[in-house]
């Protein structure tokens, strides 16, 4: 494979490729296995190719972890996967997509872990290769453990039988199986900013923003699974294309396969339910606060004219008396200030009750 002119991420303040160039190698695991049973562990790319090509009934796990561009490249050249992909896969931030080249299946999901102190999703990648004779799972970060895994398959060895599209559905299983923690966390968060809106708290505002970003992040990785679920149940009906020993149309195993992703269709659609509920939540509770702070400064408001027509009628009549001007007849009588005084407090006094009555004070 030749190296084509490099891709540009669009992920929004990314301008480098997830795999550079002068990357340190990762961890590269190969493991061979023969009808879901494992058989050794192969050194190379090279020596796994080699020992694929050389004995039909056997298939190769290659499992990448934070591979630098090199590698990539490498297994790009040994097992001739696409080019396009393979762009894909070195440039990464790409949406959740499946994608079929050829005789090579191609896979993007983003997984997801929940940071409860900083109140911040972490979305992760994961790209998996499936052709007929060997899977390629390259991960970018720690979200999903690929041992663990296949220590899962393993155990199940008919499972594993189904060649690529067995790992695709274990790694799918697991990606949307870690959605569900994030989902309760967001759940509880989201339930505390509520209760914090209507009690008034000051921080109420920037939390709720920062979880509607963070709703966003997980609808991102969540919503095109349905579209990926379908690209992937399709090839059950043309299995030829996947693995040796992946199961033909009309046995047993192949129903087995589509039951479990069935099964996990049906858990994306839940988290996709949750997510979408969540966005519309957090839009009621922004509308709320939004109306509860126009309501308070109206309050405010209502107050501080209140006070002010009450002050106004006492400094009305208090400013006639402090006019500079010649002292009018009756000015200087014994009850002159007394009668003004007590109609200064008395007509603030009914001011006052009215406006008390009316609950602007």
């Amino acid at each position: 494979m030749t190296e084509s002119a490099p891709e540009r991420t669009m992920a929004l303040g990314r301008a480098e490729a997830a795999l550079p160039a002068d990357a340190p190698p990762g961890e590269c695991r190969i493991v061979l296995y023969r009808s879901g049973e494992r058989q050794r562990e192969a050194a190379t790319l090279a020596e796994a190719h080699a020992a694929v090509r050389a004995d039909p009934s056997l298939g190769a796990w290659v499992s990448l972890t934070e591979p630098n561009r090199g590698q990539l490249l490498e297994a790009a050249h040994e097992f001739h996967l696409p080019r396009l992909a393979v762009e894909d896969a070195i440039v990464a931030h790409q949406r959740p997509k499946a994608e079929t080249y050829g005789d090579v299946f191609f896979l993007v999901l983003r997984p997801a872990t929940y940071d409860e102190d900083k109140e911040t999703i972490r979305v992760g990648e994961v790209h998996v290769f499936g052709t007929r004779d060997v899977v390629i799972t390259v991960r970018h970060d720690s979200s999903v453990d690929f041992e663990r895994i296949r220590a899962r398959l393993e155990a199940k060895p008919h499972m594993m039988g189904h060649g690529a599209l067995g790992v695709i559905y274990a790694v799918l299983d697991r990606v949307v199986d870690d959605y569900a923690p994030v989902v309760a966390a967001l759940q509880e968060d989201i339930d505390e900013v509520e209760s914090a809106v209507f009690a008034g708290a000051r921080d109420a505002s920037q939390r709720t923003y920062r979880l509607a970003r963070q709703i966003i992040l997980l609808q991102r990785a969540v919503d095109p699974l349905g579209r990926v679920l379908e690209e992937i149940m399709e090839p059950l009906d043309r299995p030829e294309r996947f693995g040796p020993n992946m199961p033909r149309p009309g046995e047993h195993h192949r129903g087995e396969l589509r039951e479990h992703l069935r099964d996990v269709a049906d858990h994306v659609a839940a988290a996709r339910d949750h997510v979408e509920g969540f966005r519309q939540l957090l839009s009621n509770i922004m509308t709320v606060e939004s109306n509860l702070v126009d309501q308070a400064q109206n309050e405010a408001m209502k107050k501080v004219s209140s006070w002010g027509g009450i002050l106004v009628v006492p400094t009305l009549i208090a400013s006639i008396f402090g006019m500079n001007i010649a002292p009018q007849p009756g000015f200087h009588w014994v009850f002159n200030w007394p009668l003004v005084l007590v109609f200064m407090f008395l007509s603030s006094l009914l001011l006052y009750l009215l406006f008390r009555r009316n609950d602007w004070l």
